[in-house]
């Protein structure tokens, strides 16, 4: 069989544009590219040949059903699958598949989280097709993607708020930059390439640990004697099973047409990331999600499984998701890059106070988007950015910075050449800015660099966060300087005032410094919600609420319904993780200690009968070391016990997750320090759990 090269082979499963340009007619092409690139209102006519058109097409690919594609607020994917088939009077069947199929369908949303909007027996909800991200096959499948809404018409999804907040960028950036004399431009988009961390196990160990099977991460785990202390796997050779792993993963991602390009060993064993080139945010969320979906199916193709939660290992680096952010025009301008001379570029100064205003007037916003209960155990644990938002410009754009807001002249930074003190390595120009993999936005050369999304996390609700923040901040600017007698004078006040008002979010030292969060917290007044139930329920604040149903990205039942919605999530996935450490204590672990207490004790006796005066230390000790061990897992199970039913008998959500917060989670980690100190003691003979050691280290 001839193997196809990556150009043939690219976005073969997609109906993109080269298919679209070549199945429909000319007019029907036209009309569709405006509802995509402008937004335009879709013809119900052009959507009946689009259907038809599809429909043939995926025929062509071996596909027998379709579906709409849509993203509900359990943070996965959803489908429902249709054949194409129709009866024939002769008794057979057609392949059919109208306009209707196409831009509208019909779940059941009785089983998606509604927050309170919908009740179970409301169950009627719709699905409505975005023409603005690519239909794709998958699994003979024809995957149209959709916005999921009730019957009422409130959001049920991801996609909905996000291209809300798209919209709502695209409105206020286009009337900036008509003040600055731009009337090509027709729409202004952001776009992310979010990098995607992960971890690769056997098979075979994953089916010995419940703990990851039913949460997706260790709840039990004493440290290897090697970790990631070397170094050594970090950007290291990639082992033949993984190498073979990544090749078919991106075979299948590219015929998706996701522009999989970056993957390399990451700091902790058996960790990897995968990134891809950035795209429009709406459709780097689908792929985002599509991509997550074929990790896992490609990993259990060769043994192995794909692990995407944000901390499956104690002791060793988590797993987050870099949400690289960016505006762009339709017509390729970069509002976000500097040029060779970002002092006078009056334009990009503007575009970048207005994130450094959005970012400092709604960090809360940006912490609560990327908080699960996964992602709380990276946060801060110098691994991962901290739970405080700041923004990291490097030391040419902090200059710049300070001379606006000194009314100084800046002298500009100079291009250093890197001399490697060997003659035949090339000579480079240094960047002006560094990286500082602390920060939680960082400022990147012509984007910024969200660090702070958990690897599980779908990345809609971080960019929605953002698009908003950043519209209502331009927002205020047009509305200032569409009135202003000068606007150069207006211009420049405005830019002096934002960077002196909001100068506070901008740091450019170690995020991990236990000195950093007294200053951030104490002298600079920056939020530090280190935990979900902290901060979630700020998402109804008056400041929140009034910008969010302002821009029309969030109606108010809307914003109260994601509150319940995320915070039930919480609760319910600390609880099954609570639920699951309470079996394994009883059932493995307490089991496992009194095996080797017996094989000791057993010894014991047997060296006394040999000769009854013989000490035995070695076995007395261990014995009651292990026997203070087991009754604190005892006892530690009948806390955690008392704790479950006391969050599950709390009266409302935000009192059970702030229960699970304090007592649940407390209770846990006081059974895992006992549980993980016997498993050193205990022979691996009795002990029944894989070790991170077999875990880290079980692919070849």
């Amino acid at each position: 069989m001839e193997t196809k090269s990556v150009p043939e082979m690219f976005g073969e499963n997609v109906f993109d544009d080269r298919v679209m340009r070549a199945v429909l007619s000319e007019d029907v092409y036209q009309s569709l590219r405006k509802t995509i690139d402008e937004g335009a209102k879709l013809d119900t006519k052009v959507a009946e040949q689009v259907a038809t058109a599809m429909r043939d097409w995926a025929l062509s690919k071996g596909a027998t059903h379709f579906t709409h594609w849509f993203q509900p607020l359990t943070g996965v994917t959803a489908e429902k699958h249709d054949s194409f088939i129709e009866p024939s009077p002769d008794g057979g069947v057609i392949m059919a598949f109208s306009g209707k199929n196409l831009i509208q369908g019909e779940p059941d949303a009785s089983s998606f989280p509604t927050g309170g909007i919908r009740a179970t027996f409301e169950a009627r909800g719709y699905t409505a097709w975005d023409p603005t991200s690519y239909a794709f096959i998958k699994d003979k499948t024809l995957c149209i993607p959709t916005a999921f809404c009730s019957y009422t018409g409130e959001a049920l999804d991801k996609k909905t708020p996000l291209l809300r907040s798209m919209e709502a960028l695209n409105k206020q950036a286009l009337r900036i930059l008509k003040l600055f004399g731009n009337e090509d431009a027709k729409y202004v988009h952001t776009s992310v390439g979010p990098e995607q961390e992960y971890f690769l196990i056997t098979k075979e160990m994953y089916d010995k640990r419940p703990d990851i099977k039913y949460t997706g991460r260790t709840l039990f785990g004493a440290k290897a004697p090697k970790g990631q202390e070397m170094d050594d796997h970090y950007f290291g050779v990639i082992k033949p099973k993984v190498q073979e792993f990544m090749n078919d993963l991106n075979q299948e991602l590219w015929k998706l047409g996701i522009l999989a390009k970056t993957e390399h060993n990451e700091v902790a064993p058996a960790q990897h990331e995968l990134a891809p080139i950035y795209s429009s945010t709406n459709i780097a969320t689908d792929q985002n999600q599509l991509m997550m979906e074929i990790m896992q199916k490609v990993a259990a193709r060769h043994g192995l499984v794909c692990l995407l939660h944000e901390k499956p290992f104690a002791g060793v680096n988590g797993s987050g998701k870099h949400n690289n952010w960016s505006m762009s025009t339709d017509t390729g301008i970069n509002l976000l890059s500097p040029g060779a001379t970002p002092y006078e570029n009056a334009q990009f100064l503007l575009f970048l106070c207005a994130v450094i205003k959005a970012v400092d007037d709604y960090q809360d916003l940006l912490r609560l988007a990327v908080a699960t209960a996964g992602n709380d155990h990276r946060l801060g644990a110098n691994e991962a950015p901290p739970a405080i938002i700041s923004i990291f410009l490097g030391d040419e754009l902090t200059a710049i910075l300070d001379a606006i807001e000194n009314d100084t002249p800046y002298a500009g930074a100079e291009k250093k050449i890197m001399k490697l003190g060997v003659d035949v390595l090339p000579r480079f120009a240094r960047d002006t800015t560094d990286r500082n993999r602390t920060s939680p936005f960082a400022f990147t050369g012509n984007k910024f660099e969200f660090r702070s999304l958990g690897s599980s996390n779908s990345i809609a609700c971080a960019n929605m966060m953002l698009n908003a923040a950043v519209a209502e901040s331009l927002k205020i600017y047009a509305d200032r300087l569409e009135g202003a007698e000068d606007f150069e004078t207006a211009l420049h006040d405005m830019i002096k005032k934002t960077i002196k008002d909001h100068k506070r979010i901008l740091f450019n030292g170690n995020g991990y410094d236990d000195a950093w969060v007294k200053e951030a917290t104490e002298v600079r007044g920056l939020s530090n919600y280190k935990t979900t139930p902290d901060c979630m329920p700020h998402l109804l604040d008056e400041k929140n609420v009034k910008m969010l149903t302002a821009h029309k990205v969030f109606t108010e039942a809307e914003l109260k319904s994601r509150v319940d919605i995320m915070l039930e999530n919480y609760s319910k996935s600390v609880l099954i993780e609570a639920n699951t450490m309470l079996e394994m204590s009883r059932r493995m672990i307490l089991p496992a200690i009194e095996c080797y207490e017996n094989k000791l004790a057993g010894a014991v006796a047997a060296k006394k009968a040999v000769a009854p005066s013989v000490a035995c230390a070695y076995e007395g000790d261990i014995i009651a070391k292990l026997s203070d061990l087991a009754d604190k897992v005892y006892a530690g199970a009948n806390e955690l016990e008392k704790a479950i039913s006391a969050a599950n008998g709390e009266s409302d959500i935000i009192a059970e997750s702030l229960s699970i917060k304090d007592n649940v989670i407390t209770a846990m980690n006081d059974i895992r320090k006992a549980a993980d100190e016997a498993e050193t003691y205990v022979s691996k003979e009795c002990w029944p759990l894989p070790s991170y050691g077999d875990l880290l280290f079980s692919v070849k």
